[in-house]
């Protein structure tokens, strides 16, 4: 047996190291040896050493340029380096020779797909499966191009028949799961994310695929579960942190929080991309810090769509056109406080249009906007740049991006830059670190004027309030009474309805000392799931407080979710990601809140809406200042009663609940925005001047 028949040998028995002495043996006597740079260069490939493997393969199709499957594994390992062009040239060579050759149509697709050259690699899937209709890998990313471009429809399909003629790869069933998932085929999509994990218990984006199944249902317990598993096998895995952590936090759980909070800071820091910067929002404090994640996230995930269309022009309208972007058009807290604008824009001078996608509910508020809105228009199934045509068609001036880093975004639909001037506003209280978005919407408390420079975009300063509202919203009346609720009669009832993961351990350490220091208190929460309640009871004794004194709301419609305010004391805001939508259903309501506010914008939005409100007293800056005025409100009725009198009496003069004025302040801003425009001058930080509703 040759040398090379020997190294041939213990290749095809996975003994690499082998395998590599001897092919290095054998070039050793004759560096032009065809088999031996082409077997070596496999087998570098096979150990990740890409750059070894491409030296070699490079040399090997010198020796012999006619030999389709060299070409091939050259196209293969040039891909590996991201040189998708030249494994194209590659491909292209190898089937010139060998046009049946199927594995290499495929192969081509796949850097078709990453060169974002859709309908080229479809074709070459195509013909893959021509030639080979059991060919389960081409079905596999046949499948992948087709979600990329929300055809779920068809890409089902595919990863049907790739299942069908594989029914042990992962990968297949994995992404199948994805697509159902999209398809809102939940359990369909948990059966088939099971199956690839069962398949392949060590794949990280088997589990992670299963976690975010779970996610979308709602399941956040199960969501952990899976997250562990994909952090226990691969900690880097992208964005897993920061998904663990955030369901570890929805849940209340606490084990290991500031390790895990370390741990994810650190990587943070230092760029690596393992989480979205919205989980970052409870846990960071610094606006720096935000700033510069959100800055790399969006470069790293939006950045490619940035070269496929040109800049938008300077368009001539009667009418201003603005385009208002959201997956949340409906019954949700963004379309609550942004339904009043809507129908207050003047629509002799702006012609307004709702871009939406997401959950297709034709709830009442969904009506209510379609009504008040110029157009409304499902993107639901279009792709993210030809979502930016239709801005580009419709010559929109300006497109209000209301979700930022949200789940459901589509960011990249900003990143074609399709008008010439975009924003953010309302959804995301942070920056979105993205150069192509030019302005972000605040007040001087929620952004003070000295750490603007942590924001990417220009803001513009609202007088009043960086928040919108609705003064349409309902005052309703008492439907439940305390023994309904689950309140003790008498009782002092201290209440936050924010999101459990906004519940933080130190600020429960506050609230824990207020219901010891207040007797005949408690705190009433917005219940998450059995497991949140178990743990926050949990953490209640371990800090000397009967578990019972804490009383979780069940999820109620929203008038009955409103109607429940009417129950409660006093409103205690959660720190660093304070109270948004519901601390000004609070003030609506006439609830006293008090908040502690921080240098990031999440940690200042109920401070900027109590100043709205006439009540910027109730603001804290120290957890320890925040703790003392809860108690003085709790111990002096008289002191609580008139801040409750005060809101009463504000409901419909303060600037916080005027919608009418709040819309001319933007439309007044809006104005200036396209104005420098039309001027050819850039964006810049400025501030407007009150209006009058």
């Amino acid at each position: 047996m040759t040398t090379v028949d020997q190294a041939i040998a213990a290749h095809r028995s996975g003994k690499l190291a082998e395998a590599e002495v001897l092919y290095k043996k054998v070039l050793q006597a004759e560096p032009r040896h065809f088999d031996a740079l082409h077997m070596l260069g496999i087998v570098y490939a096979q150990l990740g050493r890409f750059e070894e493997a491409e030296s070699l393969l490079r040399s090997a199709v010198t020796v012999d340029p006619d030999f389709p499957p060299c070409l091939h594994n050259y196209g293969n390992v040039l891909s590996k380096l991201n040189r998708f062009r030249d494994a194209i040239d590659q491909y292209d060579r190898a089937l010139k020779i060998a046009p049946n050759f199927a594995p290499a149509w495929s192969d081509r697709g796949n850097a078709l797909l990453e060169l974002d050259l859709i309908d080229d690699a479809l074709a070459s899937y195509d013909k893959a499966i021509a030639l080979n209709p059991n060919f389960a890998s081409a079905y596999y990313n046949r499948g992948r191009v087709l979600a990329k471009i929300d055809r779920t429809a068809e890409a089902l399909a595919s990863y049907d028949r790739a299942v069908a003629c594989n029914p042990t790869d992962a990968n297949a069933h994995r992404d199948r799961g994805l697509v159902l998932t999209m398809l809102k085929r939940y359990p369909e999509a948990l059966a088939s994310c099971e199956r690839a994990a069962a398949l392949d218990p060590k794949s990280a984006s088997a589990w992670n695929a299963l976690g975010w199944v779970h996610l979308r249902t709602g399941n956040h317990e199960k969501a952990l579960e899976a997250y562990d598993k994909t952090f226990s096998i691969q900690p880097d895995f992208e964005n897993v942190q920061g998904f663990r952590l955030h369901e570890k936090m929805h849940l209340c759980d606490w084990q290991n929080l500031e390790a895990d909070i370390k741990r994810l800071l650190d990587a943070v820091k230092s760029s690596q991309l393992l989480t979205e910067p919205f989980p970052l929002l409870p846990i960071v404090s610094c606006p720096s810090v935000q700033c510069r994640y959100a800055a790399h996230f969006s470069k790293k995930n939006y950045s490619r769509s940035l070269t496929t269309l040109k800049n938008g022009g300077v368009y001539s309208h009667d009418r201003i056109r603005i385009a208002y972007l959201s997956a949340d058009l409906r019954a949700h807290p963004v379309a609550y406080l942004m339904a009043g604008v809507f129908e207050n824009h003047n629509h002799s001078r702006f012609s307004t249009t709702a871009i939406s996608w997401g959950e297709q509910n034709d709830d009442a508020m969904r009506h209510r906007i379609r009504c008040s809105v110029d157009d409304f228009v499902d993107v639901e199934h279009k792709l993210d740049v030809d979502v930016a045509n239709i801005l580009r068609e419709m010559e929109i001036d300006i497109a209000v991006d209301l979700m930022g880093h949200t789940t459901a975004n589509r960011s990249a639909i900003f990143g074609y830059r399709p008008a010439p001037i975009q924003a953010a506003y309302l959804g995301y209280p942070g920056t979105t670190g993205a150069d192509w978005i030019d302005y972000t919407f605040a007040d001087d408390y929620v952004i003070p004027r000295s750490l603007q420079t942590h924001y990417s975009e220009k803001v513009v300063y609202l007088p009043d309030c960086f928040q919108s509202n609705d003064s349409k919203r309902l005052f309703p009346d008492l439907r439940i009474d305390r023994a309904t609720a689950g309140l003790p009669e008498g009782a002092l009832v201290f209440c936050c309805f924010n999101n459990s993961f906004k519940i933080t351990p130190a600020i429960f350490d506050v609230w824990m000392r207020l219901l010891r220091e207040v007797e005949n208190s408690v705190l009433w929460i917005l219940a998450g799931n059995e497991k949140v309640e178990r743990n926050l009871r949990r953490e209640a004794v371990a800090r000397s407080v009967a578990p019972e004194r804490l009383v979780f709301a069940p999820r109620r419609p929203y008038i009955d979710y409103l109607a429940q305010y009417r129950l409660a004391d006093v409103f205690l805001d959660t720190l660093p990601f304070n109270a948004g939508t519901t601390a000004s259903d609070a003030l609506w309501l006439g609830v006293p809140l008090v908040t502690c506010s921080g240098k990031t914008f999440s940690s200042r939005m109920a401070g900027s809406l109590l100043r709205a409100a006439g009540l910027p007293e109730l603001i804290t800056h120290s957890l320890e200042e925040y703790e003392a005025l809860a108690l003085r409100l709790a111990r002096e009725p008289d002191l609580l009663a008139s801040y409750k009198a005060k809101l009463a009496a504000n409901r419909n003069t303060c600037p916080l609940f005027d919608t009418v004025r709040f819309t001319r302040n933007l439309e007044t801003a809006y104005i200036r925005m396209w104005k420098r425009h039309q001027r050819g001058e850039p964006p810049e930080t400025f501030a407007v001047e009150g209006a009058d509703g």
